[in-house]
C-alpha cells in the first residue's frame, strides 16, 4: 500500500442497545465515503460490524472464538457499493463484544497488507461501550489490551474510538461502562488511539473525522533567542479551514464512446490592442501596468524583482512583553504551532524550559518571521506557551500573526451615557437584558454544552456532500432536504427555549415594540419638491407642531430635521446628529449648533441668551466627544473665546468660566491633542475683558 493512502476498518456496534443510534451511524458512515470518493479514490475500506447473531470471520475458522463478529465488507478500493452495504446496517441481536472485533479488524490489515508496511491503517471503533467483553484465558483484561495495544502499534496502525452515550436507560450497568472506558483508556496511553464520548447526534457527526490531512511543516530552521542561542523547531498549521471542493469545468464533446476521455477544459487567452483588433499582442510585447491616478504606470519584471523586499528566511525573536498587553481581537489568520524539532533533546528541553519559565512569568514572545527563503513579506507574530499535561508529548508554542499599524482598525462604539437622558435604559431594562444574554448559554444544567466545536460538523459542507452523492446516481435529482440531525445546528434548541421561556417573556415586556413608521419628509424639503404653479394646499407643506413635552421624541422621530431651530436648538441637533441616512449630517449639524452659538451670544441682551448658548454649548460638546470630534470643539470654543474678546463681552466670558465649561482632554477622546492640566487652565488662561 503507498504510503499517502489509507486503508480504514469500520468496527461498528450493531447489538441491541446500538439500536436507537443506529441510523444516525448510517448517515455519519456514508457521509464517510461520500467524502472518501471526493478526496481519497484509492483508498481501502472495510466493514466489520460485531453484536451480531451470525459470526463470519476468517478468524473464526482458524483457531475457533470470535463469535457474533460479521466481516460485511472485505478491504477494498473505495466505491459507491459501500454505500449500498451501509444503507441499512443490520440489527443485532447479541451483545458485541468490541475487543474480539479489533482483534479481527488488526488481523485482516496484517493479512491484507503485511507486517512491515508503514502505509496508514486506521481502525475506527463506534460502540456504547455497554456490554462486557469476555475474561481472557491467561492474565488480566488489561494485560490482554496492553499486548493488543503494543502489537497495535509495533504494526503502525492507529485507532479512534468513539464511545456513544445519549440516554442511557436503566439497563445500563454502570460498572461495566467504567471498566470498558478503563480499558480503551490504555489504547489511547500505550498507541496512537483516541477515546472521544459524545451524547448527541450531532456530536456523533463531527466525532469521525471522515478527512484526515497529513501536516506539513511551513518552515524547519532555527528560533534565534540571541546571536549565541538557537532552537532547531518546526512550524506547522494548527488549525485550516475546510472548504467546498472546487468544481472543474466539464466538456461533453467528447464521444460517449471514447472511455479514457478526461472531458477537461483548457482555457486560452488572447490580447489584443485597441488599434489594432485583427492582430494578437505576443507575451514578451506584454507588460504590467499599475494605476497611479488617471494614468497606468507599466513595470517590468526586472524592475518589480528589483525593488522587492527579500528577507533572509528564519524566525527572530524580537522580545518579551506581558501576556495582558496582546489582546486577542489583534490575532490575525491561522494559528500555527512551534514544536522542537523531533528527536532532537537538546531543542526539546530548551524549548520546554523557555516556555515554561514565560507561562510562570505570564509572558509572551513577539517574533519575526520569514518562513522561507524569497519570501515578498516579513510576518511579525506571538508566541504563547503551551504546557503539554502528557508525557510522551513535548511542550509547544502558540503562534498568532500580529498586525502592522496600517492592518489596525478602529471602530469605537458609542457608550448609553452619553446619548439623552430619555434614551436610557431603565435598571429594570438592564436587569432582563442581563438576563436574556446569559439565557444563550448552551449548556443546560447538568448537561454537557451543546455544539462544541470539536465535535460540531459544518452542516454546508455535509449537505453538499449529499447533493452530490444523489446527483452521481441521478443527475435530475432535486436538492435534497438538511438532515433532521443537522438542522438542529442550524436552528434554535427546543429544550433550550423552553428552559428559558420566563427570561423571554420578562425582556418582551420590559421593552415596547412598535413598528417603525414611515419617516415624513419635512416642510422645506416638500416646498422644494413642490411644482410652481401648483394648485395643492398650503397646509400639506406645513410641519406639524412639536410636543410641549420636550422629554419625548415623539414629534422628532416621525420627521428628518434638516437645520438647528430656535425653539428647541438642543433637541433638534441630537435628531440632525443621529440620523444615519447619509455621512453629512455630522458635520451639518455641529456647523449649525457652532452658528446658533454665535447667534444666541452675539444677539444677547444683558445675557439674557446667555443660558441657552451654554446648554447649546455642553450638546455640542457631548456629541463632539461622542462622534470623535474633539478638535472641532476645542477650536471652536478658542474661538468663542477670542470672539467674546473682541467684541468686549467678557461677561459671556465669566458666565462659561462659572459652568466649568472646557476643552475635551485625551482622557474623554482618544483624538484630542489637550492634555488635562492645558484643559483645567484654559479659562484662566482666557483673561476677560
Amino acid at each position: 500500500m503507498a504510503r499517502n493512502k489509507e486503508a480504514l476498518l469500520l468496527l461498528i456496534d450493531v447489538g441491541p442497545s446500538m439500536h436507537n443510534v443506529l441510523p444516525v451511524i448510517e448517515r455519519v458512515c456514508s457521509t464517510l465515503i461520500e467524502k472518501k470518493l471526493i478526496y481519497g479514490k484509492y483508498d481501502e475500506v472495510g466493514v466489520v460490524l460485531f453484536g451480531t447473531q451470525d459470526t463470519k470471520n476468517e478468524l473464526t475458522n482458524e483457531v475457533g472464538g470470535y463469535e457474533h463478529v460479521v466481516v460485511l465488507r472485505n478491504l477494498g478500493v473505495v466505491d459507491a457499493d459501500i454505500l449500498e452495504t451501509l444503507q441499512p446496517l443490520p440489527r443485532g441481536t447479541c451483545s458485541g463484544d468490541f475487543l474480539d472485533a479489533i482483534i479481527v479488524g488488526m488481523d485482516m490489515l496484517i493479512k491484507k497488507y503485511g507486517e512491515t508496511n508503514k502505509g496508514k491503517k486506521r481502525l475506527c471503533l463506534i460502540t456504547n461501550a455497554q456490554c462486557p467483553i469476555k475474561d481472557p484465558y491467561e492474565g488480566t483484561k488489561e494485560d490482554q489490551v496492553t499486548i493488543i495495544a503494543d502489537q497495535m502499534t509495533a504494526r503502525g496502525m492507529r485507532m479512534e474510538s468513539i464511545a456513544v452515550r445519549g440516554r442511557i436507560g436503566a439497563e445500563a450497568n454502570q460498572r461495566v461502562m467504567e471498566e470498558n472506558d478503563r480499558l480503551l483508556n490504555i489504547f489511547s496511553k500505550r498507541t496512537r488511539a483516541k477515546l472521544v464520548h459524545v451524547e448527541s447526534p450531532i456530536s456523533l457527526f463531527g466525532a469521525l473525522k471522515t478527512r484526515n490531512i497529513s501536516p506539513v511543516t511551513i518552515f524547519r530552521g532555527e528560533l534565534e533567542v540571541s546571536p549565541k542561542m538557537k532552537i532547531k523547531v518546526w512550524v506547522y498549521k494548527k488549525t485550516s479551514e475546510e472548504k467546498i471542493p472546487t468544481l472543474k469545468k466539464y466538456s461533453d464533446r467528447a464521444p460517449p464512446t471514447d472511455k479514457f476521455a478526461t472531458h477537461e477544459v483548457k482555457v486560452d487567452y488572447q490580447y489584443k490592442r485597441v488599434e489594432e483588433p485583427d492582430s494578437f499582442v505576443p507575451p514578451e510585447q506584454r507588460i504590467k501596468g499599475y494605476r497611479y491616478g488617471p494614468q497606468v504606470v507599466p513595470i517590468s519584471s526586472a524592475e518589480w524583482d528589483a525593488v522587492k523586499f527579500k528577507p533572509e528566511k528564519g524566525v527572530k525573536l524580537l522580545g518579551f512583553t506581558d501576556a495582558g498587553n496582546i489582546l486577542r481581537h489583534y490575532y490575525m489568520k491561522d494559528v500555527n504551532i512551534f514544536i522542537p524539532e523531533p528527536g532532537n533533546t537538546r531543542a526539546i528541553l530548551a524549548v520546554s524550559a523557555l516556555a515554561r519559565a514565560m507561562k510562570e512569568a505570564n509572558k509572551v514572545a513577539i517574533v519575526r518571521c520569514v518562513w522561507r527563503q524569497g519570501q515578498g513579506n516579513v510576518v511579525v507574530g506571538v508566541l504563547t506557551p503551551n504546557i503539554s499535561d502528557r508525557e510522551n508529548i513535548p511542550d509547544s508554542f502558540y503562534f498568532n500573526v500580529l498586525p502592522f499599524a496600517e492592518d489596525v482598525r478602529e471602530f469605537q462604539f458609542p457608550s448609553f451615557s452619553n446619548f439623552p437622558a430619555s434614551w436610557q435604559p431603565t435598571e429594570q431594562q438592564q436587569e432582563v437584558t442581563d438576563n436574556f444574554v446569559q439565557m444563550f448559554d448552551l449548556a443546560l444544567p447538568g448537561k454537557e454544552e451543546a455544539l462544541l466545536p470539536d465535535l460540531t460538523p459544518n452542516p454546508v459542507l455535509e449537505r453538499f456532500y449529499r447533493s452530490l452523492e444523489m446527483k452521481s446516481n441521478n443527475p435530475d435529482a432535486a436538492v435534497p432536504p438538511l438532515d433532521e440531525t443537522l438542522k438542529k445546528i442550524t436552528e434554535a434548541d427546543p429544550e433550550l427555549l423552553s428552559h428559558n421561556n420566563s427570561a423571554l417573556d420578562e425582556f418582551r415586556r420590559a421593552f415596547e415594540l412598535k413598528e417603525n413608521p414611515k419617516l415624513k419628509k419635512s416642510a422645506r424639503r416638500l416646498l422644494r419638491e413642490k411644482p410652481s404653479g401648483s394648485n395643492e394646499r398650503e397646509e400639506h407643506a406645513l410641519i406639524p407642531v412639536q410636543s410641549a413635552n420636550h422629554n419625548t421624541n415623539e414629534a422628532t422621530s416621525s420627521l428628518k430635521i434638516e437645520k438647528v431651530g430656535d425653539i428647541t436648538p438642543v433637541q433638534d441637533f441630537e435628531a440632525m446628529i443621529s440620523r444615519r441616512d447619509s455621512p453629512i449630517w455630522v458635520d451639518k449639524a455641529i456647523m449649525n449648533m457652532k452658528n446658533k452659538i454665535f447667534d444666541l451670544v452675539e444677539d444677547s441682551y444683558n445675557g439674557d441668551n446667555y443660558p441657552k448658548a451654554v446648554e447649546c454649548l455642553v450638546a455640542l460638546r457631548k456629541a463632539c466627544i461622542l462622534e470623535q470630534e474633539p478638535k472641532q470643539f476645542n477650536d471652536f470654543l478658542r474661538y468663542l473665546c477670542k470672539f467674546c474678546k473682541e467684541k468686549k463681552l467678557g461677561s459671556f466670558h465669566d458666565f462659561l468660566a462659572s459652568k466649568e465649561l472646557t476643552l475635551i482632554t485625551k482622557t474623554e477622546a482618544a483624538d484630542s491633542e489637550v492634555t488635562e492640566d492645558e484643559a483645567r487652565s484654559f479659562v484662566v488662561k482666557s483673561e476677560p475683558m
